[in-house]
């Protein structure tokens, strides 16, 4: 296992994180099964594990509690929030309200006293860069976070939050958490170039594709990612994105062939062999898929097959745009975007 800092905060993180979204009912992962593979991984050298309080509705995180009793020191501990957790509509977003009453429930179901990485889970349109970044940087103050971070910002947002934390005498985000692999390559235009500027560790989740890139989706094979039973339609064949996907899966499949690679190791060493790129989050949901994800620890790809993975998808690439979930208001909202006469 590899590590490098986290960002400017002088923390060593290892190039693979365990990802906890499949502990409990999402991934069907039972407490037993999700120890073993937080004992597994830890046993292989990953420090980083990662959770958030909508997993589940908590249950990922009371399960990570669970298996990491006992050796919470040994570890970096990440969660998230501002999902909604409930149908209470406070319960939700990133105001100081609820980021407040939130982490102390994470602490909870975590069992520890403070998490090392906080991090909002996606941007919240209707609370300000101020508020949400004061509130955090009282919760450091107070000792219930080291650190805390974004997750799946547009390059815009990261920009603006960091002008308002500098604007307003606060702590600044530290990290991103970026969806990124081969088939979705669209933050190597601006979000990369962004948290290299500021100096953002990055941790990316997705490094996988849902499965596209894990030998699950091959051409005339029955699909077996479990993935395909809860979002079906990102792998319905009649949808042209998803084509696209399965057309480059195909010549992907002969790029890791000639390189004596399986589909994991060149997905998970794709993506760590980014500059920018901190940790890749994997989440298996059983010990065979993180045994197969731990394979590719010290995969390190060749400028030839970085070359090849180019020619098949181009830089900069989003095979699936909808899967994005950073898209502005303003698209999502025909009224944000029309001026009424």
């Amino acid at each position: 296992m590899h590590y490098r800092t986290l960002g400017r905060t002088g923390v060593q993180v290892s190039t693979l994180a365990l990802g906890a979204m499949n502990f409990g009912q999402i991934g069907r992962t039972t407490q037993d099964e999700a120890t073993a593979i937080v004992d597994a991984a830890l046993e292989a050298g990953i420090n980083l594990i990662d959770t958030a309080d909508m997993y589940g509705q908590g249950e990922s995180e009371e399960m990570v509690g669970r298996a990491i009793a006992g050796r919470r020191d040994d570890l970096v501990l990440a969660t998230k929030a501002t999902m909604p957790m409930g149908d209470e509509r406070n319960h939700r977003g990133s105001s100081r309200r609820w980021l407040v009453t939130e982490l102390d429930n994470s602490l909870r179901r975590l069992g520890v006293d403070h998490v090392d990485l906080y991090q909002i889970h996606r941007w919240d349109p209707t609370t300000s860069d101020e508020e949400t970044l004061s509130a955090l940087t009282d919760l450091q103050r107070a000792g219930k976070i080291r650190y805390f971070g974004s997750s799946t910002f547009p390059a815009y947002r990261i920009v603006q939050a960091e002008w308002a934390a500098r604007e307003n005498h606060l702590s600044r985000y530290v990290t991103e958490q970026p969806s990124y692999s081969i088939l979705q390559r669209g933050i190597e235009t601006h979000v990369l170039p962004v948290t290299e500027q500021y100096g953002l560790g990055v941790l990316a989740w997705s490094p996988l594709a849902s499965g596209w890139l894990s030998g699950a989706v091959r051409a005339g094979q029955e699909i077996t990612t479990s993935r395909a039973t809860v979002v079906p339609a990102r792998f319905d064949l009649s949808i042209p994105a998803n084509q696209a996907r399965l057309d480059a899966v195909e010549r992907l499949a002969k790029v890791a062939d000639a390189a004596g690679l399986t589909m994991i190791q060149l997905a998970l060493g794709f993506v760590t062999v980014h500059p920018a790129v901190t940790s890749a989050l994997i989440g298996p949901r059983t010990l065979a898929h993180l045994e197969s994800q731990l394979a590719a620890a010290d995969t390190v790809l060749s400028s030839d097959v970085l070359d090849a993975i180019d020619e098949i998808v181009a830089p900069g690439t989003d095979l699936a745009p909808d899967e994005k979930f950073d898209a502005p208001p303003s698209l999502l909202d025909p009224s944000l975007r029309r001026r009424v006469a």
